[in-house]
């Protein structure tokens, strides 16, 4: 895998117009995910980068912990951000299947990009978690729970493709019949400032799974990267009132025509695509024993790449750690169903080969994940491909069965009748 990247590259006054009654209003509505959808917004405005840093001048303010992207490790990823300088000001990424690089823009566009190799997930439902600490103590055994964080979180730079995959989380953390405590605690409170992509990524088909590129909901505030500024558009009612907190002016007929066009060229210029996706569960479930699963383990190397960059896979594995004093940890961590233990049972794996489990994978995300969650799987993101070190392309085998479906099994005979 080709991985190159580079080093990166005073917010001003912020006009504070809120009076108290505002205030109280928005922190009313931080208790309830992206809550009050059905109050409308005012039209689009238009913020300028002054007004960008004005955004999460206030957000800080308001007690959030703001994070966007930045770049780091030659890549862009999700962290802290305090400023616009904090941002990949500037740089654009180039991807395709097992290839990651990072580039100069001739500009100074702030989210000229597309996702890297981090997706919210990691903040929401985190790669390792302490459950429970047990230590013995004079009545027994006492059981100890970490304090879930208080501090309330900020998304900046959430695309349409990353909005449907925090939806499809919120569907299995939330929305079943068992709550997750911490996602729920963490999913609280957050504000959600999306961006509407004015590029494709070369893996990028969020639009075939209609997913993108476009913001449709989900989001509190949603921004529009124009030449002069930022359209800016307010998807609830806390979203509206930090709106009126920042500097900002109506956004002409031309300029939401502008943002328009960007996002129609961006659905456009889509790098990979997957036809009639609603499809997909009768194509894969009905190719099992397709010959192509054994073409695409011979490449799979079981890595789980793919799984980790998900923006939607939420497997884990919880484990029992005892340290030399008798007080035990227990900590769930992310798994992945290509490590040949996720399947193991008394006796051995259910899935020991790589074919069994990139066809169990694949077909999760884009056939039996409808049946559980009423939704696919898979958002177009392009991450899995990007970062398989091999470059399986998922877009690639679904148009592989799809040209050269498994013949329909043959109705079993009926029984005859004794002579």
């Amino acid at each position: 895998m080709q991985h190159v990247g580079a080093e990166p590259p005073d917010p001003p006054a912020l006009r504070h117009t809120a009076d108290r009654s505002r205030r109280i209003a928005l922190d009313q509505c931080a208790a309830a995910p992206n809550a009050d959808a059905s109050r409308m917004p005012p039209a689009p405005a238009l913020l300028t980068r002054d007004g960008l840093d004005a955004l999460l001048a206030a957000l800080h303010a308001d007690g959030f912990r703001v994070l966007g992207p930045t770049v780091q490790d030659g890549a862009i990823i999700y962290d802290d951000v305090v400023r616009v300088a904090d941002l990949p000001v500037g740089w654009t990424d180039r991807q395709d299947g097992g290839s990651y690089r990072l580039e100069r823009r001739d500009d100074t566009a702030v989210f000229g990009h597309t996702v890297g190799p981090y997706a919210w997930k990691r903040f929401l439902h985190p790669p390792l978690l302490r459950l429970w600490r047990a230590e013995p103590g004079a009545d027994g055994v006492e059981i100890a729970t970490d304090a879930h964080a208080a501090q309330p979180m900020a998304f900046l730079g959430v695309r349409a493709c990353e909005l449907q995959a925090i939806a499809i989380q919120d569907k299995v953390f939330l929305h079943g019949p068992f709550v997750d405590p911490h996602y729920k605690a963490r999913r609280q409170g957050l504000f959600i400032v999306a961006v509407n992509c004015g590029q494709a990524g070369g893996t990028c088909f969020c639009a075939s799974m209609q997913a993108g590129p476009k913001a449709e909901a989900g989001f509190d505030l949603a921004l529009t990267e124009l030449a002069d500024g930022f359209l800016v558009e307010a998807g609830t009612a806390r979203g509206a009132v930090l709106l009126d907190r920042l500097p900002h002016r109506p956004a002409s007929e031309e300029e939401q025509q502008q943002a328009a066009a960007i996002v129609a060229a961006t659905a456009a210029q889509m790098g990979r695509h997957i036809p009639d996706a609603a499809a997909l569960p009768a194509l894969l479930l009905g190719n099992l024993d397709h010959p192509r699963w054994d073409a695409v383990a011979q490449r799979c190397l079981s890595c789980g790449n793919c799984t980790q960059v998900c923006p939607t896979c939420f497997c884990t594995n919880v484990t029992d750690t005892t340290d030399l004093t008798g007080a035990t940890d227990r900590t769930r961590r992310w798994d992945s169903c290509f490590a040949v233990d996720f399947s193991y049972i008394h006796g051995g794996a259910v899935r020991p080969a790589p074919r069994s489990r990139y066809r169990q994978w694949m077909t999760h995300k884009l056939a039996s994940w409808v049946a559980q969650f009423g939704t696919s799987g898979c958002t177009g993101c392009g991450r899995c491909v990007t970062w398989c070190p091999v470059g399986i392309d998922i877009t690639e085998e679904v148009a592989a069965i799809r040209a050269a479906p498994a013949p329909a099994a043959a109705a079993p005979a009926a029984p005859q009748s004794p002579p």
